[in-house]
């Protein structure tokens, strides 16, 4: 998975080891380097030929926005790593078939934005952008990393009235571990790391790191939640969605679906339809476990 492995772990190893101070940062910049860039799919094509463009600076970054429809709260749409907002095409058109209007980006390295990486601070501050653009949002419909991205952001201040989360990450160390993992680096490298980004990214938000987690301090986000999570998702465990329900307890939902893997759950017509039905039910109905076949 990560081909440089063998020339980039020595190097960061022995840079925690004699002088941490400068092991941070090269680590970070590798951690939030996407694995590709997604293409638009045949699909998507005409969902973005009729969108609204739009461009934000965010952290001296260039990030690319696009917007539908006219409704007076918009419904917020936020992609996984290394996806693009194209990939939600299945819910926005739902969306926008109920008289929704529709919201979403391109992290920077992602899709049309420039760029070659991003986190989640980044993600933090593009969602802070569009609320002030767009006021509260209806809702919030995240993808994998984007459910943890998005989940971080509600815990800051932005409003909606309900989440979707898609084969959501819920543990920021999950991620941690599997870059540290995958590379073969040493546990001081990754505290290096976290100095670099409490230290210089978030100087002012102190143990900024730990607030990362999804799970973290849940009655924060006041709002119903509903997570589909396939068991047989090869990219984010089915625990981690498991640990999302637990801990928004009763506000939250999870529906377990079979054979759609990571992305596939992003265009099944069930998953669709639940999300788009939960989005427009009455709050007391969105409750409880359930399993839907895939």
């Amino acid at each position: 998975m990560y081909p440089m492995a063998p020339l980039i772990r020595p190097a960061l190893n022995t840079a925690a080891r004699v002088a941490p101070a400068a092991a941070g940062r090269p680590a970070f910049h590798l951690f939030v380097r996407p694995l590709g860039r997604a293409k638009v799919k045949p699909g998507e094509q005409a969902l973005l030929a009729a969108a609204r463009t739009g461009h934000l600076r965010v952290r001296g970054k260039d990030v690319v926005t696009y917007a539908w429809g006219d409704g007076p709260r918009p419904v917020l749409l936020v992609h996984g790593w290394s996806s693009r907002a194209s990939r939600l095409t299945a819910f926005a058109e739902a969306l926008l078939a109920r008289g929704h209007s529709v919201v979403a980006f391109d992290a920077p390295g992602h899709g049309e934005s420039p760029g070659r990486a991003s986190n989640i601070l980044e993600y933090r501050e593009i969602i802070r952008e569009l609320h002030a653009r767009h006021g509260d949002f209806e809702a919030v419909v995240a993808h994998s990393f984007g459910v943890l991205a998005a989940l971080f952001a509600l815990r800051d201040g932005i409003r909606t009235s309900r989440f979707v989360g898609l084969g959501g990450v819920g543990s920021f160390e999950m991620l941690v571990e599997g870059f540290r993992a995958g590379f073969g680096l040493d546990e001081r490298v990754i505290r290096c790391m976290r100095a670099y980004v409490e230290g210089r990214l978030a100087p002012g938000e102190p143990g900024i790191w730990d607030r990362f987690d999804a799970d973290r301090d849940p009655g924060a986000l006041g709002a119903p939640v509903l997570l589909f999570h396939d068991e047989g998702d090869d990219m984010v465990p089915l625990a981690q969605a498991r640990r999302l329900a637990r801990a928004h307890g009763d506000r939250a939902r999870l529906v377990v679906t079979k054979s759609l893997g990571h992305r596939r759950i992003l265009t099944d017509t069930e998953v669709v339809a639940e999300a788009v039905e939960f989005l427009t039910a009455p709050v007391d109905e969105r409750a409880g476990e359930g399993v839907a076949a895939g």
